[in-house]
């Protein structure tokens, strides 16, 4: 799909549009078959065909739920960290067999990552691939070079920060990359940031040398973990501010079902003008929200950040609940930010948040 066919589907998204996080429930036999792959009963081939099968899959059931933005289930990925370190160059996996598909690599870096070298990250071919799947925009997401970082042993930097930003620059190649593949709407997320506020100005700083000379709608997301479906810290998200009005990103991707919408006082306080992406489901339960309670989510957020500023989402990826349940959770979503859009202007489209006033492309 080119770079025009994304922007014109980006142009048409209604107030309010919804969206995913970026993961998908993995399916148990597939959770077998991925560890069988790990343990050399299964070929490259094969696993490769197995994601493609899943994301085709993952794309139908939000196709069918009504998700205006879609994303490929981030189903390549065994978790938010090995399937990035593992083809970044610099960076040193000395055993990459697993007991378990989920489990992290143990991943060092010893000497200094090449500070202009392409990553054969295959991220572009992953977006192009999920792109010929559907007729729907697609956002694509990647984890962010802060909490990349956490999971590597550093042995070749006195300053931790340093291979932060070395991290960051492999990632902005890869998103330029996507960006000439087509790619209009890109995520980065830091799940790990929460459990470090001390260091959010560092991240920020990486965060902006992925952006740089990107020209896409970029998203930053910040949640509190979601491993096996549990927080890893808890707190607010005062702690972003004021170092992320210098972040250069379009939208923000915060985490509010589970705990309540009091940050979102403290986001108007500080004077955050873009877009939000508002989560609206938790993630973290089983339990399937009404389209009613999504609805009444979406107004209390509407008192404090007005319609054409809000992207509607889950809290998080969907991984760790159930492949039923993610799907309820989606209908429920899209009813409930059908009530309100209807409430508000009583049709069903409007301009895109994101992307304000984007030229109509030649027929």
């Amino acid at each position: 799909m080119s770079a025009l066919t994304q922007a014109a589907l980006m142009s048409r998204l209604p107030l309010l549009p919804t969206s995913v996080v970026g993961s998908y429930p993995v399916p148990e036999w597939m959770e077998r078959l991925k560890t069988d792959y790990y343990r050399g009963r299964m070929s490259y081939a094969q696993l490769r065909d197995l994601h493609d099968m899943a994301i085709k899959a993952a794309l139908r059931d939000q196709e069918i739920a009504g998700i205006d933005i879609v994303s490929d289930g981030e189903l390549r990925r065994d978790n938010d960290i090995d399937y990035f370190l593992a083809r970044m160059p610099g960076i040193d996996i000395p055993r990459t067999s697993k007991d378990f598909y989920f489990d992290y690599y143990e991943a060092r870096v010893t000497e200094r990552l090449p500070p202009t070298a392409t990553a054969p990250l295959m991220l572009a071919d992953d977006f192009s691939f999920t792109t010929e799947q559907t007729s729907d925009p697609v956002k694509f997401s990647f984890t962010g070079p802060f909490s990349l970082s956490r999971r590597v042993r550093n042995e070749a930097y006195d300053d931790p920060g340093e291979l932060v930003l070395a991290i960051a620059r492999v990632l902005n190649a890869e998103a330029r990359a996507l960006a000439e593949r087509g790619a209009r709407l890109l995520q980065i997320d830091e799940p790990f940031l929460a459990g470090y506020p001390g260091e959010v100005e560092t991240a920020i700083n990486a965060v902006n040398i992925v952006t740089e000379g990107v020209d896409v709608t970029w998203a930053l997301h910040v949640c509190y973990g979601n491993r096996y479906a549990r927080p890893s810290w808890e707190g607010h998200y005062d702690f972003l501010f004021p170092a992320v009005l210098d972040a250069n990103v379009n939208q923000l991707v915060l985490e509010f079902a589970r705990k309540g919408y009091a940050d979102l006082p403290v986001i108007d306080k500080f004077g955050w003008d873009r877009t939000i992406g508002l989560g609206v489901i938790d993630v973290k339960s089983p339990d399937v929200e009404t389209p009613e309670a999504v609805a009444s989510r979406i107004r209390s957020a509407i008192k404090l950040v007005p319609a054409d500023r809000l992207v509607v989402n889950p809290d998080c990826g969907l991984r760790n609940i159930s492949a039923p349940v993610a799907r309820a959770k989606l209908a429920a979503m899209v009813a409930g930010a059908a009530m309100v859009r209807t409430e508000l202007t009583g049709a069903a489209h409007h301009p895109n948040p994101l992307e304000p006033s984007p030229e109509e492309p030649e027929q």
